[in-house]
């Protein structure tokens, strides 16, 4: 359980110190067109490894998947720092996305594994939710302590002393456990090709939309893109071992804790790797402060997973935890989609707060409901599905919020200085670029300067263009958010099993019609 708490840290904080750092990364290597490439390419690559891998779990013990996954991680995260340019940057992180694949996919699953009763699993996650929280609490402040100190590249190296320890600790005390196969095992490498195809093909369909339109490039790799995945659909349902069993989407408590999953993805990492971006960007703060007001975001995601492991078994009813994390969600996005620089920073911490506990009365209840549900025989891809459903809700949730913030916030600009239609400068400008590369804000207002202009109002027009243009992909946060809400009622009602045994068979009941 140690080497599993370091493993969850090493995750951790990767999550939370690169999207403090992410404003200033980009900055310097001068790549804001790739701003959520950053995070999806981390994101694309995570979901297509997680069911691979998670099935890979299943039948061979997951500690040798664990250990590679670790070196892997570890090795991209030195690539990652350094880079030189933006694609490099995005290269290595899609390699550190298949270490963190396989770790989500195979390592997180070894808790049911070690402790099959609810009960005690939920105890036992205190202590992993003790180490998210440690990774939390300085996360995000020693991304803005390094990234404003020591330069970017620090936050990546963080990393390998924590690989160094989960390695030791795995290798050394995890038990191999595998569960006894009948017949010949069979990977279906057919589905996973079909699997990357289709959500890469996604990916980069949500990604250049906006910007190429419905053109004829875009109009075919849409028409591929459903072929690919019907083609997906078909294969599975003809395939001995599947990759991806379509039985668990026909268990109705399945398939609505899978969609709340990618609905937590979207609206969880909108948030860390937007926010950040407000708050430098928008709000004009530097790297350390953006990482102390973003702290309570993440520190009470733990909080919350602790609230929530006390509470949940004292529940007749444990649903009741989602309305709750998911009601806490939509004021929060909502107060978020609202503020501005004069807002008070107690009030910011707050809204923090909000979000933070509902993520964390979300997000583990998803995982051990699932668990619940699933049986035995599909534990491992059940909690990988789940994790694989927050990741393409996040690869979404970046890609969607992100063509929303670059689209309003170029109108916002154009709107903003019409007299700079035409000009060499106003490109400039239309790049958030110039709001977090001090070089580049010099020499823009040194240029305009020497025009007779006044750059520094214009600056603080684009400021505001960016508020507002990251205030509406925070509003499109909320209304996932709302969704996510009423979809709780289509969960059936779960009951927390006490023995290993009935945790094989969970008692759901339906909704009251």
């Amino acid at each position: 359980m140690l080497g599993l708490c370091f493993v969850t840290m090493m995750v951790a904080v990767d999550q939370t110190v690169v999207g403090t750092a992410l404003p200033t990364i980009v900055a310097e290597l001068n790549g804001f067109k790739l701003y959520a490439w950053v995070a999806s390419s981390y994101l694309l690559a995570s979901v297509i490894t997680i069911p691979i891998f998670g099935r890979l779990g299943d039948y061979y013990g997951r500690k040798p998947f664990v250990v590679a996954s670790i070196v892997v991680f570890t090795i991209a995260s030195i690539l990652c720092g350094m880079s030189n340019t933006m694609l490099q940057l995005v290269l290595a992180r899609g390699l550190q996305g298949v270490g963190g694949g396989m770790l989500i996919g195979t390592a997180f699953a070894c808790v049911p594994d070690l402790f099959p009763d609810s009960h005690v699993r939920l105890r036992w996650q205190i202590l992993l939710s003790s180490a998210f929280g440690i990774a939390n609490a300085f996360g995000p402040s020693l991304g803005g302590l390094l990234t404003q100190n020591a330069g970017w590249r620090s936050v990546f190296y963080v990393n390998v002393p924590i690989g160094i320890a989960s390695l030791f600790f795995i290798w050394r005390f995890l038990p191999h456990i595998r569960q006894v196969q009948t017949g010949a095992i069979h990977l279906d490498w057919q589905g996973a090709i079909l699997v990357a195809l289709g959500l890469g093909g996604l990916q980069m369909f949500v990604q250049f939309l906006p910007q190429q339109g419905a053109n004829l490039p875009m109009v075919l790799l849409g028409l591929g893109t459903l072929l690919v995945f019907a083609a997906l659909v078909y294969w599975e349902k003809r395939c001995p071992q599947p990759l991806i069993p379509l039985d668990m989407f026909k268990n109705k408590s399945l398939a609505a804790l899978f969609s709340m999953s990618v609905f937590v993805g979207f609206i969880m990492f909108a948030l860390l790797f937007y926010l950040p971006l407000l708050m430098q960007g928008g709000f004009g703060a530097n790297p350390q402060q953006v990482g102390l007001l973003i702290t309570p975001l993440v520190v009470c995601i733990t909080i919350g997973s602790v609230l929530n492991a006390r509470i949940i078994v004292r529940l007749s009813r444990p649903n009741h935890m989602l309305y709750a994390g998911f009601a806490l969600l939509v004021v929060a996005c909502a107060t978020l989609s609202s503020a501005q620089h004069t807002t008070p920073v107690p009030l910011l911490i707050a809204y923090m707060v909000m979000a933070g506990l509902g993520l964390g009365f979300v997000m583990p209840n998803l995982t051990v409901f699932a668990q619940e549900t699933a049986g035995r025989s599909l534990l491992g891809i059940s909690t990988a599905m789940l994790q694989s459903m927050r990741m393409i809700g996040g690869m979404l949730g970046t890609a969607i919020v992100g063509t929303v913030v670059s689209h309003y916030y170029v109108e916002s600009v154009r709107k903003a200085v019409p007299q700079g239609e035409g000009t060499t400068w106003i490109a400039q400008l239309e790049d958030p670029q110039v709001l977090v590369n001090h070089a580049i804000q010099s020499d823009f207002m040194g240029a305009l300067f020497r025009q007779g202009l006044n750059g520094e109002s214009f600056i603080e027009l684009a400021r505001l263009a960016l508020v507002s243009a990251i205030h509406s992909g925070l509003f499109l946060a909320m209304l996932v958010a709302i969704v996510a809400l009423v979809w709780v009622y289509r969960l059936p009602r779960v009951t927390l099993s006490r023995s290993a045994g009935s945790a094989v068979q969970p008692r759901t009941e339906k909704p009251l019609e």
